[in-house]
């Protein structure tokens, strides 16, 4: 098929020699010819087709290497440059991660080991999958959290915080049953499930929905969804978040056992709680948190003020865990003082199991966001810390990697996993060079799952919290940079105070969404009421910059230049003509109707004096000086137009001719031009003109109204 030609007439104007007319430069118009598009659809599809379903050898090769990079960069290990700085930074992950790793499960509403389970299986699979070199996925503590609200809601809902009368019932009826009739026998086995075991399963089954989510992502391409998730939104939830983490975790520092409060204003609700139970502080976990935080915290600011003369952090969180453990062990602090402790955390593996698909209904909207910050978060890490490296990612590649790892854990009692900041940062300043560090991190969970982790029997859960609380201090810091954020955009610091605000005081769920729409909002309003400031001439160039920002520039008599710095469209098209008309000072509209109103009025009173015989009467004797003769519009920074701001030019245009204004375009980008000839902006016989620049329409208006092209007042 043939493509139509179009022709883009695009003024100019070019200066005469000195010894010609020095009144009025030379005008004509510059030719220029679009590329041909190929626009048929059929070719198309076929060729992609084509392209898509064609099978060869090296195509093959090519797509196994491309969704197992593992295969690219392992054969070409250097294990002399590498293997140290591997090893060095996986096992000091993997030290730090444990005590996280049980601390998060209880976060997410989860059993501790079931968290080591994560940890485990998350940097196995990433080492296959993955092309960023340093990050460290597996547990996080938003996304921990959001699993957590899940979990409480879904085991409210099947009766596991029921009255022990209730449950006795509960298991009574369940033992019956078990003596009955194969059916039956099925559904006892449902019944005997006790919380920790539904708890799961409802955490394994959101997490693989989740993880076909980002798959299903990877699949279409459509990792554009990121970029809502801007930085400051994504800050101002994490922020908001922990402060529900803070408050989720308070209950175990003060050893309360008070009703765990979901949905909106679970925060408000739970320090509620918290005031009215106070009285029954456990004094024992009490003092036991407050020496956590005497040691955690001092501690952990050292590690930051000296991590670049140290080789490795010091794993405090570590040496807490094996000291308070101890302490509680040989002083049998949960017999004498009745303090809570993590449990039996059994070694080994459980059998995998596959999702409760029961559930699904239940958790695949909750299942959205998680997979669209855990994508969000993994991906923005992993290109931050490729840029610094000087290697590249793939963030499709990404976004089948963080699925897989949702997806395939979900069948060995796993919960949600995602990049964390804190740990990619300790394993980049640790050594690590490559994916070998996650492996190696793994290997250290390894050795805890199959025989150090039933002598945690005996932690207590307040030091878990502090654990938890401590690491939320790099989000809670961020109110220390408002100051400077302010100063930087009040925008995206408003931002980040709604999602923050809604995150913390409504659900993370709404938060996020709040957080969204605000941010979209945002983009809309500053679209809606842009700048749009009048220009003037920088002297000896051919530039022209806003009045209202610089200083000493200069505008030529009988000419106003007007910049409208967004894309004009139905949502600010009324915004346009109102602003035009203002920095103009002229409404067109209220002149033509004063002009028809003055001669009607001097029409009857001619009547009246010349008794009844009527005479023309020329316009020119009501018309009054407008002060200019010509618009420039500086469309440099109209990205496009739709069918409404096309309509809105032609309207514009259209009125100030009629009063004998014309209005001339300058600087349009290739877009526009083509949305003004579709539109049919330019009609056969109206002079409506478009300019390279904006001198060339400033001196095209002055040598048609015969003035000097070097004439100037001072503005």
């Amino acid at each position: 098929m043939t493509a139509m030609t179009e022709f883009n007439n695009i003024h100019s104007v070019t200066e005469m020699p000195e010894g010609d007319n020095p009144k009025c430069g030379f005008h004509h118009g510059m030719f220029l010819e679009p590329q041909e598009k190929k626009r048929s659809m059929k070719a198309l599809v076929v060729k992609q087709a084509r392209k898509t379903c064609s099978c060869t050898p090296a195509k093959v090769k090519d797509f196994v290497l491309s969704f197992f990079p593992v295969l690219q960069w392992l054969p070409k290990y250097k294990l002399r440059e590498c293997l140290l700085g591997d090893i060095m930074s996986g096992v000091i992950v993997g030290v730090l991660l444990v005590p996280q790793s049980i601390a998060y499960s209880l976060l997410a509403g989860q059993e501790p080991i079931y968290g080591l389970y994560t940890s485990f299986f998350a940097g196995i699979i990433y080492f296959i999958f993955g092309t960023s070199r340093h990050i460290s996925v597996g547990i996080f503590g938003v996304i921990c959290l959001m699993v957590g609200q899940v979990v409480d809601r879904e085991t409210q809902r099947a009766g596991y915080d029921a009255e022990p009368a209730a449950l006795s019932v509960l298991t009574a009826t369940a033992a019956y049953a078990n003596s009955t009739s194969s059916p039956v026998n099925r559904t006892s086995q449902e019944l005997l499930c006790d919380k920790s075991c539904y708890a799961i399963r409802v955490g394994a089954t959101m997490t693989f929905i989740a993880g076909i989510y980002q798959v299903a992502m990877g699949f279409f391409q459509v990792g554009f969804v990121s970029v809502y998730l801007s930085d400051s939104l994504l800050s101002g939830f994490v922020t908001g978040a922990s402060f529900t983490i803070l408050t989720s975790q308070a209950k175990y520092l003060l050893g309360l056992n008070i009703p765990k409060s979901s949905g909106i204003g679970s925060l408000i609700t739970t320090w509620i709680n918290i005031f009215r139970n106070i009285h029954k502080t456990n004094i024992c976990d009490l003092i036991t948190s407050i020496l956590c935080f005497l040691v955690l915290i001092p501690a952990k600011e050292l590690n930051e003020h000296f991590k670049s003369r140290l080789k490795a952090p010091i794993p405090v969180e570590l040496v807490v865990v094996v000291a308070a453990t101890l302490a509680s062990h040989f002083g049998k602090l949960r017999e004498t003082y009745g303090s809570s402790v993590a449990g039996r955390i059994p070694t080994g593996f459980l059998p995998p199991r596959p999702p409760d698909w029961n559930l699904i209904p239940n958790v695949a909207l909750d299942a959205i966001p998680l997979a669209i910050i855990g994508f969000a978060i993994t991906v923005s890490l992993s290109e931050m810390f490729a840029k610094k490296h000087g290697y590249s990612v793939k963030a499709n590649q990404e976004m089948y990697a963080i699925g897989f790892c949702n997806i395939i854990p979900s069948f060995f009692h796993c919960f949600i996993t995602s990049a964390a900041l804190a740990k990619t940062l300790v394993k980049e300043s640790t050594g690590c060079r490559t994916q070998v560090s996650g492996m190696v991190t793994s290997l250290v969970i390894l050795l805890v799952l199959l025989v150090i982790a039933p002598l945690f029997y005996s932690l207590q859960k307040c030091v878990l919290a502090v654990i938890t609380i401590v690491n939320l201090r790099g989000a809670l810091r961020k109110f220390k940079d408002l100051p400077k954020m302010w100063h930087l955009s009040r925008v995206d610091t408003v931002i980040w105070l709604v999602t923050m605000a809604a995150s913390a005081l409504i659900s993370t769920e709404i938060g996020l969404l709040v957080g969204v729409c605000f941010s979209m909002l945002c983009v809309i309003f500053r679209t809606q009421r842009p700048e749009a400031p009048l220009l003037g001439w920088v002297a000896e160039s051919e530039t022209y910059e806003s009045l209202s920002a610089y200083k000493n520039l200069q505008t030529k008599p009988g000419i106003v230049v007007f910049r409208f710095e967004a894309p004009l469209y139905y949502i600010n098209k009324e915004c346009f003509k109102s602003i035009l008309y203002k920095q103009t000072g002229v409404n067109p509209v209220w002149v033509k109707a004063a002009k028809k109103k003055a001669a009607k009025r001097m029409l009857r009173e001619k009547e009246v004096n010349s008794g009844g015989n009527q005479t023309d009467i020329s316009m020119d004797l009501v018309s009054e000086p407008l002060g200019f003769h010509t618009i420039v519009i500086d469309c440099c920074a109209v990205q496009f137009l739709d069918t409404a701001g096309i309509r809105t030019l032609e309207e514009v245009c259209k009125d100030y001719r009629e009063i004998e204004v014309q209005v001339l375009l300058a600087q349009c980008n290739p877009s526009v031009r083509s949305s003004l000839i579709r539109g049919e902006f330019f009609k056969e016989g109206e002079d409506h003109l478009l300019f390279h620049s904006v001198h060339q329409a400033v001196d095209f208006a002055l040598g048609a109204q015969g003035h000097s092209g070097t004439s100037i007042c001072k503005n």
